[in-house]
């Protein structure tokens, strides 16, 4: 095993998330101006898509981070019928659910059970397709709708925050099905689908538009929200939750949507079209 991926179990990975939680939302102005050049050089972040374009207006590091973009830079496929990416990043796999079972990469495979905790939540997707993105630290960390839906229930799912980089999804065994991880359950106009926060080490923050920060605190146990009757409804192409930092999102398809031909580490923007319904 090399020491890399050594480190990801042994590291006290929810002490170090919590620990960059608080440094990330420090606002002493040398050390949020030294984070976020850091980032903005390192990664070659395109500041004039940001809403904010100046680096040294952000309050603190995790306000950069969450940036909003320019209204202009993103668009929605006009196709109605069209599932969109909910994401800037790379895509890391993507394709049909084998009989319940999901790809993660180099012979790693993770059940759809596994994923969202309930074996009859994952009844409907047994033989659907999955599409799972990447973004990473130059991304825009804030997460769309595929297609536009009425929230159901959000699931909480405890576990590692192991890190969610290409080398670690090669090397560890269903790692998206053991992070701690938020299901959001939606019915749209063609049926049921799922969008999966997955958190990483150091990144392990969602919050979400309708109960803004879910992770965390962190979870002991499953925890189900039913969110019916609420009237929660969001649609396509809306902001539906977003990184503090930033992670992996996993779409869960059932039956009836078809994917476009989407390849590992192909670049996504957020409303680029990647699959419709049939």
């Amino acid at each position: 095993m090399k020491p890399k991926v050594l480190l990801q179990y042994i590291l006290p990975h929810r002490a170090l998330s919590r620990i960059v939680y608080w440094a990330t939302r420090w606002t002493w102005r040398p050390w949020k101006d030294f984070l976020i050049g850091r980032i903005v050089r390192t990664y070659q972040v395109d500041m004039h898509e940001a809403a904010q374009p100046d680096p040294g207006a952000y309050q603190h590091f995790n306000a950069f981070f969450t940036r909003k973009l320019r209204a202009d830079v993103r668009s929605a496929d006009p196709d109605p019928l069209a599932i969109l990416s909910p994401a800037d990043g790379r895509v890391s796999q993507a394709g049909p659910i084998q009989d319940g079972r999901i790809f993660q990469a180099k012979g790693q495979w993770y059940t759809a059970a596994e994923l969202l905790g309930d074996e009859a939540a994952a009844a409907p997707y047994r033989n659907g397709s999955f599409v799972t993105v990447y973004l990473s630290p130059r991304d825009y960390h804030r997460v769309h709708m595929p297609f536009g839906g009425e929230l159901e229930r959000t699931v909480h799912v405890p576990g590692r925050i192991f890190s969610v980089a290409p080398f670690a999804v090669q090397a560890i065994p269903r790692l998206f099905a053991r992070n701690e991880r938020l299901a959001c359950h939606f019915l749209g106009n063609h049926g049921p689908f799922v969008s999966v926060m997955v958190g990483a080490i150091l990144v392990s923050s969602v919050a979400t538009v309708w109960d803004g920060l879910t992770i965390p605190p962190y979870a002991h146990a499953i925890k189900v929200r039913d969110c019916r009757g609420r009237g929660i409804h969001l649609e396509r192409f809306a902001e539906m939750a977003r990184f503090n930092m930033g992670s992996t999102v996993i779409l869960l398809f059932p039956e009836g949507v078809q994917l476009d031909n989407l390849s590992p580490d192909q670049v996504l923007r957020v409303g680029q079209r990647i699959g419709g319904y049939t």
